[in-house]
């Protein structure tokens, strides 16, 4: 293990990049020139790597690259960058041949070091490369082979498969020559490339393969291959061949089909998104022992900012379908801890259902953000269009600095996600929000040849928090923070979205990825989950009232009282009788949702004895009441008390467990010229709840519950309070007459 080190400094030098270098030029960041020497001293059986020289090529500073250089500043390597800022001429290297510009910035810079017998040299490629080992390591598995020059090997024959027959045959291991990386002395390496003689867009790899073919070279240079991966691993053909290993506190790739723990790992070809994932680990970027080792690393600060210098960011807000708990997302953004002044609003909305919940959101809160823009169903906009135009709204916008886009099925509860997510300074970042206790979340860990999705072997230790860090992937959905240069650079195309009748979601990430930007995801906070819409059912008053399966957390925070949780933690529970007991359960909004449905409804029973609802037809102590069941709701009711009754009753009642059944659910209404109030009698129950749901003195006057073995009456309940008692033989009781208005409560008949 080699403790990262620090001071690494790169020289810009005219040059080229590797595979992905034709990717469009943003503006380069001030990385000072160069050259730092090595702090670490050699192993004894080494050369010291003092003369060690790392040279690369990049045109600009993209993402890989800065990964590139990360990982070299861990280890302390020297590198020499050639072409920051130069205009690339050699080709689209990621489709065709080309990549000659490279060898001839090579030819020039080598020609300083042609004398410098002792001066070991490599070069790799840099936006799809990383380092695993320390020059140390590097140098050791250098000399061992016993060559001069050392050039990566690879399974596939590139460009002209033509030569296959001159290649000399090897027993184990990778036969044909790979340009992304090579090591040797300088003086040998010089003599290589200044046989160069064509052109910038030529390809660099026929080049060296010209040169290795050809016996009398190959033994002039004593050039060999790195068959077994011994210092380069170039993924393209071997990814079967490469595990992710944790050893030792220490996260490294090992060639099991080799058995050798390669230096440098190379994502040529198509496997750029595989080095992307052990990018997320190596080196030591995350282990078991220390967790993330980058995820600090360039952050922003914006606690120290006055309100007007915050960045000013677009939110793009999109509404697909019917969606549970709408209002209460609208809501969360206006509860953003974020300067309103600095946030403009961009509102898709395909559903007429929520129409009038936009309207009412637009004309309460319209006016407390900077610039609010609605498009609605009558525009019949698809949603890739859609996603189009947000994302354009903030790149029209000079002074747009970030996009945020957030689907209605986001619950974004965490009121400083945004804050975190821009801190974090990442290009393109997601918050990791997932359905409750399920592993569908907004990412993928991995997509298949086809591009759709794959599991990636981390994706179910990080969604489930096992691991926890920020992690490069391939695709993401549904919420995502992308800044706004980015927008205005490489993605500056309009149609980022659309592609035919491809899904957006995934024509944008498509697109991110054909830039060479990376897509983060994290999950070192909790910034909330997804909520399920599959088979919403909008017909109701209040449909949410039947979503405790499908959306459990959200129904919780709707519907349950704020004080539930007390009651197991404090002495919040009152025993205003003997074995009667009072705390609080339903929250202001579940009493109102419940009254104003079943009364959506209407169809109240008459209080009499006669009742077709109930098996033998007839009812002894009759009331004025509607079922559950009437309403399509008894299944979600008794999930309600198997979830939150159950566990009270095993608190109150030590020794007894509830299975939480009843027969008899049902909402009673008392009224001074209906049914003021209810004779004495027994419930059939071995408990029984009684909740409130209506306030005395405002809703109505009178009323209440009187125990006649104790003579003790509860008449003064309390909204979304709910009442606990024995139902058969001890607690002979009677409801006491409700004088002015409308008295609501909500019964159960538990175990009968």
């Amino acid at each position: 293990g080699v403790e990262p080190g620090a001071g690494v400094v790169v020289v810009a030098a005219g040059g080229g990049g590797g595979g992905g270098i034709g990717a469009a030029m943003v503006p380069a960041l001030l990385i000072p020139a160069i050259l730092l020497s090595l702090a670490r001293p050699a192993a004894p059986e080494a050369r010291n790597t003092d003369n060690l020289l790392v040279i690369t090529v990049a045109t600009s500073e993209t993402e890989g690259f800065q990964r590139f250089i990360r990982t070299a500043k861990y280890f302390n390597y020297t590198v020499k960058v050639l072409g920051l800022g130069e205009e690339w001429k050699g080709g689209d290297v990621a489709r065709t041949v080309g990549g000659g510009q490279k060898v001839r910035w090579l030819k020039s810079e080598l020609e300083k070091h042609r004398d410098r017998e002792e001066l070991v040299i490599m070069f790799v490629d840099s936006y799809d490369v990383i380092f695993a080992g320390p020059p140390v390591e590097l140098l050791t598995k250098f000399l061992r082979l016993d060559h001069r020059v050392v050039f990566a090997a690879e399974g596939f024959l590139w460009p002209d498969s033509s030569l296959e027959d001159q290649y000399p045959t090897v027993d184990t291991g990778k036969r044909f020559l790979n340009s992304g990386g090579f090591i040797g002395y300088a003086p040998t390496l010089s003599d290589i490339v200044q046989q160069w003689r064509f052109k910038d867009d030529d390809d660099d790899q026929l080049f060296y393969t010209q040169v290795y073919l050809k016996p009398a070279l190959r033994e002039k240079y004593k050039m060999t291959l790195d068959h077994r991966s011994a210092i380069f691993q170039n993924l393209n053909g071997a990814l079967d061949e490469v595990v992710l290993k944790f050893e030792k506190g220490n996260s490294r790739v090992r060639n099991v089909a080799q058995d050798t723990l390669p230096v440098v790992i190379h994502g040529n070809g198509p496997t750029k998104l595989q080095l992307n994932y052990l990018g997320n680990y190596i080196p030591n970027a995350w282990t078991h022992h220390n967790g993330c080792g980058i995820c600090e690393e360039d952050m922003l600060d914006l606690s120290q900012l006055q309100d007007e210098e915050y960045p000013h960011v677009t939110i793009g807000v999109f509404i697909l379908k019917p969606t549970p708990f709408f209002l209460e997302f609208l809501q969360r953004l206006v509860a953003m801890d974020y300067p309103h002044d600095q946030l403009s609003l961009f509102i898709y909305n395909r559903e007429v259902h929520h129409e009038k919940h936009i309207q009412q959101f637009w004309e309460e809160h319209g006016d407390d953000f900077y610039h609010v823009k609605v498009v609605g169903p009558e525009e019949e906009m698809t949603e890739g269009a859609a996603r189009d135009m947000g994302l354009h709204h903030c790149r029209q916008d000079v002074d747009c600095d970030y996009y945020l886009s957030m689907d209605a099925d986001v619950a974004l509860t965490h009121p400083q996600a945004l804050r975190i997510l821009i801190e974090h300074n990442r290009k393109v970042i997601a918050p990791i929000v997932s359905r409750h206790g399920k592993l569908w979340s907004n990412f993928w860990g991995a997509i298949s040849p086809e591009g759709f999705y794959s599991r990636s072997e981390d994706y179910i230790d990080i969604v489930q928090l096992k691991r926890v860090g920020i992690w490069n992937v391939p695709y993401l959905s549904q919420v995502y923070l992308v800044k706004g240069d980015v927008l205005r650079s490489e993605l500056r195309q309009r149609h980022v979205f659309t592609l035919g009748d491809q899904d957006p979601d995934m024509v944008f990430c498509k697109n991110v990825r054909s830039k060479g930007i990376f897509m983060f995801v994290t999950n070192m906070d909790d910034f909330g989950h997804l909520v399920a819409t599959a088979d919403y059912n909008t017909t109701h008053l209040h449909n949410d009232l039947w979503q405790i399966f499908s959306n459990p957390e959200d129904w919780r925070d709707k519907y349950i009282h704020e004080n539930y949780s007390q009651i197991f933690e404090g002495d919040l529970v009152q025993q205003p009788c003997p074995d009667v007991y009072w705390f609080p359960i339903l929250s202001e909004e579940g009493c109102d949702h419940l009254v104003q449905e079943l009364e959506h409804y209407g169809e109240w029973s008459g209080g009499r004895h006669q009742d077709a609802r109930l098996n033998g037809g007839y009812e002894n102590v009759p009331t004025v009441d509607i079922h559950m069941k009437q309403v399509g709701l008894e299944r979600e009711w008794l999930k309600f008390l198997r979830e939150y009754i159950a566990p009270v009753t095993e608190k109150l009642y030590p020794g007894y467990y509830t299975k939480a059944e009843a027969v008899m659910n049902f909402m009673v209404r008392y009224r001074p010229d209906e049914q003021p109030s209810l004779r004495p009698h027994h419930d059939s129950s071995t408990f029984t709840i009684n909740i409130a749901l209506n306030n005395k003195g405002a809703d109505y006057e009178g009323g209440g519950c009187r125990f006649l073995r104790y003579n003790c009456t509860v008449d003064t309940p309390r909204k979304g309070w709910s009442l606990m008692h024995p139902g058969r033989l001890t607690h002979f009781h009677e409801g006491l007459p409700t004088t002015r208005g409308t008295r609501y409560i909500m019964v159960s008949f538990i175990d009968p």
